[in-house]
């Protein structure tokens, strides 16, 4: 999330009107606008919102699961093949790059089931291992 998001949301959960608020960016960067700063006098803002007592809380957005078996498998065996060790980055990411070496596809959730079989071997193998 970006600071300017950031620093609105804290705004809102301080429940500051908009006098106080220029007051703050006034003192903390001798700026009284937000589009004005440089993203560097925005993080410390942010950094003031927080010593007032603003609470970051992260996201919890989850991707949805997908439709179909196969793909789930291939996501639990990532998860399992971390969980035991034998992979490091157990990220979407790092799924992402495993798949796009061996099938040539960016998204393990476009597989299609003859492109995941052979994924699905490896991690089972990787698992094993484990």
């Amino acid at each position: 999330m970006n600071a300017f998001a950031i620093i609105n949301i804290a705004k809102k959960q301080l429940d500051m009107d908009e006098d106080h608020y220029r007051e703050l960016l006034v003192r903390v960067t001798k700026v009284d606008s937000l589009r004005k700063m440089s993203e560097s006098q925005r993080l410390a803002v942010v950094e003031e919102f927080k010593r007032l007592g603003f609470k970051v809380t992260a996201t919890t957005k989850k991707l949805p699961v997908a439709s179909k078996p196969y793909i789930r498998l291939v996501h639990a065996l990532w998860k399992s093949c971390h969980r035991k060790g034998v992979i490091e980055d157990g990220s979407r990411h790092a799924l992402r790059t495993f798949v796009k070496k061996r099938s040539g596809v960016d998204d393990p959730d476009f597989l299609t089931f003859t492109q995941a079989n052979p994924i699905i071997d490896a991690l089972k193998a990787m698992e094993a291992r484990g």
